[in-house]
């Protein structure tokens, strides 16, 4: 089955933008919630919701309050200096690997058609508490000499044991597509409630690409309210039953 486009407003392609950023709910929802404070803060507008094959088959009330099928929404944020990013986020991602992996392949087919040269794909990495960092993996290693001259803090081990899901297989998958796809990591307890890590991430990808996006202030009270909100619920470890027999960690 192929990815449906749903086209909001007047959009029927991808504005011109510097970056594409994709985050889905995993350790400590780090780049989800740093998505979602980048499009709080700077003017931001729905260009698309798409619809990929194997999300859990949860329709949802919309902004509208409309019912609407799972999707993921494809957002452009502009900041004050007018530069146009775009900004990706799930609210899920496929509970079976083959269909994981057949999602991450539509969206980067999707990408390719509309031209997308560079994406960051933002995840947290559980790590000891006193140590607070956020670095770069890069996909090729021509684009990691040109994220190294950027003064971009790129890592060549780690992390250690590999990553698995949807946002690992997009970070990797870029030069089978000719684009530029990197992985943005900051370190966390793996607590929903990691404010700071939130807004480390944020503060490095704004400092290493030159955004100029709308920093949150330290313990912002709408990152606190909105990390609370999708604090998971329950001590199922679904992670778990995937992950088994496989020592990487998943993203």
């Amino acid at each position: 089955m192929a990815l449906h486009i749903e086209w909001r407003g007047n959009h029927q392609q991808l504005p011109e933008h510097k970056l594409l950023l994709i985050a889905f709910p995993g350790i400590g929802n780090i780049g989800k919630v740093a998505i979602e404070t980048i499009r709080k803060l700077d003017s931001t507008t729905e260009v698309a919701r798409l619809h990929p094959t194997g999300l859990p088959p949860l329709a949802s009330l919309d902004d509208d309050g409309l019912l609407a099928p799972p999707h993921l929404s494809l957002n452009q944020t502009v900041n004050q200096d007018g530069t146009s990013i775009l900004t990706l986020v799930g609210s899920a991602q496929p509970n079976e690997p083959s269909q994981q992996s057949g999602m991450a392949t539509e969206l980067m087919d999707f990408f390719r058609e509309q031209d997308v040269h560079d994406l960051l794909v933002l995840a947290g990495m559980i790590d000891a508490p006193e140590r607070k960092e956020t670095f770069a993996v890069a996909s090729s290693a021509s684009h990691r000499i040109d994220l190294e001259q950027m003064g971009v803090d790129v890592r060549r081990d780690e992390p250690r044991s590999g990553a698995i899901g949807v946002t690992a297989l997009l970070a990797s998958m870029g030069p089978l597509y000719r684009m530029n796809s990197t992985c943005i990591i900051t370190t966390t307890v793996g607590s929903s409630g990691d404010i700071l890590a939130s807004q480390r991430m944020i503060e490095r990808i704004d400092d290493w690409f030159n955004l100029g996006l709308t920093l949150p202030k330290e313990g912002n009270e709408w990152l606190k309210k909105k990390l609370e909100a999708i604090a998971p619920t329950t001590t199922e470890n679904l992670v778990g039953e995937l992950t088994a027999s496989h020592d990487a960690f998943y993203m």
